[in-house]
């Protein structure tokens, strides 16, 4: 596997992981999280800003969890 982390850095890295309690791990997960879902959400609209809002939404439905709950998504959308 490639880094561009030394071993040295990735020593204290997960030194310093490991003395963090549960919950603050927890909420370093959630702030990552959060974080490639805006990226994601992003790059999305800009490869697509021919559609709207709510479609490029949907295009991250289809993108992260398949085709057919997005489907599913369109067809409340026209629906309500």
């Amino acid at each position: 596997m490639l880094s561009d982390t030394s071993p040295e850095a990735e020593k204290v890295q997960i030194e310093l992981l490991r003395k963090l309690t549960v919950a603050e791990r927890f909420a370093k997960v959630r702030a990552l999280t959060a974080r490639t879902v805006r990226l994601s959400k992003r790059a999305i609209a800009r490869a697509n800003p021919n559609l709207s809002p709510e479609e490029q939404k949907v295009r991250f439905i289809e993108l992260h969890y398949g085709k057919e709950l997005a489907e599913r998504v369109r067809a409340y959308l026209r629906n309500r």
